[in-house]
């Protein structure tokens, strides 16, 4: 079964750490393939065409001056799938566990017995670099499940709708049935390309709301996996980085600056929460389960402006 895996990149110096330890790390190398989108200050289709592998690498780089964000980005990852059979999104600085593919599809399989469409997906434990630059991280304890819940701090308002998540530990051998996708990490049949398109009219705030929401009354099951094969390298919070898209080095120079691309994604997502659910889009609510349905079993009320988070 060969597996597409979606990266789409903004001036990360990790990228090539990532695909290297990805098809290092996999169990049937042959079966992986790539669709990058490199939003950087210059091309490394070079360095790419150096790899061993890069017959099996989609890349298309674009400025960093002219993108629109993870969402925008993530669409175009989309586009360069070739027919791959299961869909493996991760963001361009990720740590994987030997015979990571092998894990992600016995997972999956089994999840199959349960559920017709199901997902893989949850926020990944992270893993940093020592002072001689080799990847550390701590394994978990394979005990608990790390499911995804608003953020006891975030509320929802009449004008905002876009909402934090977090990862809350629950001690449990199986996996947990979810209402939040994490962008980070999700794998599941390729056939969530064509069903779930990325909205390129969001920005950041409110991609994983719109996937979560989209997936599940399409009829897709969102499941937090008892195992994590990989391990995801994270910023420090409240701390401005060079590489968050909205840095003011170069967000002035923008046709489109953060703050517009912001507001208009707000509009999206009330639009797709407390308007006409824009139904009659790709980008919209599904038929199969209804807004009300989704309300009922995630506790997130957008109709009522009730968020309950136990």
């Amino acid at each position: 079964m060969k597996i597409f895996i979606s990266i789409a990149s903004y001036c990360d110096a990790l990228l090539f750490f990532t695909i290297n330890d990805c098809m290092n790390k996999a169990n049937n190398p042959e079966n992986i393939f790539f669709g990058i989108v490199d939003q950087n200050e210059k091309s490394q289709k070079g360095e790419i065409e150096k790899l061993e592998f890069n017959k099996q690498i989609k890349y298309v780089y674009i400025n960093f001056i002219d993108t629109l964000g993870v969402s925008w980005a993530r669409n175009i990852a989309f586009s360069l799938w070739d027919g791959e059979d299961f869909l493996l999104q991760i963001d361009s600085h990720t740590l994987f566990e030997k015979n990571w593919d092998s894990t992600l599809l016995n997972q999956y399989n089994d999840l199959k017995k349960i559920s017709y469409k199901p997902i893989i997906s949850t926020y990944p434990y992270d893993f940093s670099f020592d002072e001689n630059n080799n990847p550390t991280f701590i394994k978990p304890s394979g005990k608990t499940v790390l499911v995804l819940r608003p953020h006891p701090d975030t509320v929802l308002e009449e004008n905002n709708a876009t909402l934090r998540f977090r990862a809350e530990h629950v001690f449990t051998d199986a996996p947990v049935l979810g209402c939040h996708i994490a962008g980070g990490f999700i794998f599941t049949s390729a056939n969530f390309i064509e069903e779930i398109p990325y909205d390129p009219f969001l920005y950041f705030h409110g991609e994983e709301q719109s996937l979560s929401i989209r997936a599940y009354t399409r009829g897709w099951d969102i499941y937090h996996p008892i195992w994590i094969p990989l391990y995801h390298h994270y910023k420090k919070i409240n701390t401005e980085h060079l590489t968050h898209h909205w840095h003011k080095s170069v967000d002035d120079k923008r046709a489109l600056n953060s703050t517009h691309l912001t507001n208009r994604a707000k509009e999206r997502i009330l639009r797709l929460f407390y308007g006409d659910g824009m139904k009659d889009t790709v980008y919209g609510l599904g038929s199969i389960r209804s807004l009300d349905e989704y309300i009922a079993f995630s506790g997130v009320n957008y109709k009522n402006n009730i968020v309950k988070c136990d």
